[in-house]
């Protein structure tokens, strides 16, 4: 199942010394997902380790005038499936309730149209596999962030090594990379000694929120920790900027910050 803006593996040897990034597919992902595919040489889809069900895989949320909505994409699964394998559950309409949350909350934020027909394009297609559809979503938001990071799969890289760690480094290595680039709640799991005894040195993330201007704002204030096309639609071509922190949007005086998290906790969640 390799789709168009994935390389190939093996890679060319002179991929030694460079940055590489490894993360599960996500559903339309938050801003940091796109953080850590855009500083890295090589981004490595981690799509053969077991899928964990209502997480990030087959889920997302985006902002609307009452507060936080969650797109979830419903799926068939069996325990110890891998990611890879998890089929989508065909009987509801999930496709067109997504495709109208979108325009219904989206629809008057100033780049809605600039994205609309690539949205609609893709939801319009029958998909059958999650995973397809999740790569087939980042490659978009890839795209329009302008991010030019080589993307694998890593079943298509073929590592064997069931241990977390020992999968990581085999990772690294089959793509000749010495500088693996980690979110930061891999500081709870990730063995350094055993990273640094394979000459391979790991950072981890520490990514900033940035600010931005957002629909809703009088209603709901600021909403952090979004499905990153909350960026797309509201800020188009200035959003790799706002991404990466080389562009600030000016925080208005009174507009309160949240985190989703934190909002849904204290609301609780709407689905």
């Amino acid at each position: 199942m390799n789709l168009t803006g994935f390389g190939q593996a093996p890679l060319p040897p002179d991929s030694k010394g460079k940055r590489i990034a490894i993360l599960q597919p996500g559903y339309i992902p938050w801003l940091g997902f796109f953080e850590q595919l855009s500083v890295c040489d090589i981004f490595v889809f981690l799509d053969d380790v077991q899928f964990t069900k209502n997480d990030w895989r087959n889920r997302n949320r985006i902002k609307t005038k009452e507060g936080i909505v969650w797109l979830t994409v419903p799926v068939v699964h069996k325990f110890g499936q891998k990611i890879m394998e998890v089929r989508i559950d065909s009987r509801s309409s999930w496709q067109r309730k997504h495709l109208q949350s979108f325009r219904l909350w989206y629809g008057r934020s100033r780049y809605f149209e600039e994205m609309a027909a690539d949205v609609e394009r893709i939801y319009s297609k029958a998909w059958h596999y999650l995973v397809d559809l999740d790569l087939e979503l980042c490659l978009l938001l890839k795209d329009r962030f302008d991010i030019r990071s080589t993307v694998l799969r890593s079943s298509d890289l073929h590592v064997g090594s069931e241990d977390k760690n020992r999968r990581l480094i085999e990772l690294c290595k089959a793509t000749g990379c010495d500088h693996f680039y980690e979110g930061k709640s891999g500081q709870s799991y990730i063995d350094l000694e055993l990273f640094r005894s394979h000459d391979i040195t790991v950072e981890f993330q520490d990514y900033h929120h940035p600010y931005y201007d957002q629909l809703w704002m009088k209603e709901q204030g600021f909403i952090s920790h979004l499905s990153a096309m909350d960026l797309l639609f509201n800020h188009g071509s200035d959003s790799a900027g706002i991404l990466t922190g080389r562009k600030t949007v000016p925080h208005p005086e009174g507009v309160q910050i949240r985190h989703a998290d934190m909002l849904l906790r204290t609301e609780g969640e709407k689905r």
